[in-house]
């Protein structure tokens, strides 16, 4: 990647700019991979985001001769291949022309070869991927450097909360917090080893836009405080490795109560008993997914939480995921340089 501060060539100062005219209309392919995401973790709401290791990749080839500006070809698990092929429509083309459009850039045309294995609108931040997928990709193709500062102010400006994408970006768990002036802050810590993650997602979906309709427009005082002591709990047990803390932790008053009638069984598996080796129970960010920390047990975890959505007749797919402490991670295996243009 051309780095972002003024290089020398020949005793000449050459700019960003000069660089990527230089490059630009030779065929290039760029690669990038972003994990899915937990979110809120229970009592961190829009503040505490968690990557899993489950992907999304994006391989962009600029084809300079093509007539089209982008062309998609999508595939993968739970219905992602339904992803949107148009590029108006597409997520990650429209995170992608966005950061162009900040760094005054024209992108060159371009083939998308979209792997999706994140399961669409079930909590486990398919959007947040694709708008980093998408931002990570605009980096690339214009070989001019956006620094994750403002790559992640960009994707938290089109998520509209920072906790999801600030994990897909930075992997691990990480503790967003957005500031008057627009500013987005993260601080990522490692996880335990020890502490394995149990998702089961309900084979139905619940839009984010419609899962934050349901949220009270104001909370009280004692659930405010309620959820601020058990968040401060929460990083205090992780830090202390006081496991034995995080089913206290993780208790909710904010948004779970709210959102626990969307989906029957729903309810029930989040009011699942503290079962051998099971750490904490929560929603997986606005759901439906359900998340599980836990230490051992994991598939009899897994059938407990599954089993109230049976009940209901509701299939679900069980889960068991480490955390991914990389997060987003890129390649250029690039034939030659081809870059964006300043307009």
């Amino acid at each position: 990647m051309v780095r972002s501060s003024i290089e020398k060539r020949s005793g000449t100062s050459v700019s960003r700019l000069e660089m990527a005219r230089a490059v630009h209309g030779r065929r290039r392919s760029v690669e990038v991979r972003v994990p899915a995401s937990t979110a809120n973790l229970g009592s961190g709401f829009d503040c505490f985001g968690l990557a899993l290791q489950l992907h999304l990749t994006v391989r962009a080839t600029v084809v300079p001769e093509a007539g089209e500006r982008c062309r998609i070809r999508s595939r993968g698990e739970d219905g992602s291949a339904l992803l949107p092929r148009t590029a108006e429509k597409n997520l990650i083309v429209r995170a992608m022309r966005f950061a162009a459009e900040r760094q005054g850039l024209t992108l060159p045309p371009m083939r998308l070869a979209v792997h999706n294995g994140i399961p669409l609108a079930s909590g486990l931040g398919s959007s947040a991927a694709a708008i980093v997928a998408g931002i990570s990709l605009c980096a690339l193709i214009s070989g001019l450097e956006i620094p994750d500062e403002t790559a992640l102010g960009y994707a938290t400006e089109l998520e509209g909360h920072a906790d999801n994408v600030a994990a897909a970006l930075h992997g691990g768990l990480v503790i967003t917090c957005m500031i008057p002036s627009g500013g987005v802050l993260a601080l990522k810590k490692p996880w335990p080893l020890e502490i394995r993650i149990v998702v089961v997602t309900p084979h139905v979906t619940v839009e984010t836009v419609h899962a934050r309709a349901v949220l009270p427009p104001a909370v009280s005082r004692a659930d405010a405080v309620h959820n601020l002591q058990r968040a401060a709990l929460f990083t205090a047990a992780l830090e202390q490795g006081r496991h034995d803390l995080l089913w206290e932790a993780m208790q909710d008053r904010l948004h779970q109560p709210h959102r626990q009638g969307l989906v029957p069984g729903l309810a029930e598996a989040l009011a699942t008993p503290r079962l051998p080796g099971l750490l904490g129970v929560s929603l997986s960010g606005a759901g439906p997914s359900v998340l599980a920390f836990a230490q051992s047990h994991l598939e009899q975890i897994g059938e407990a939480i599954s089993e109230p959505f049976r009940s209901h007749g509701i299939q679900t797919t069980v889960r068991n995921l480490a955390v991914d402490e990389h997060g987003r991670q890129t390649t250029d295996s690039s034939c030659g340089q081809a870059g964006a243009q300043r307009k």
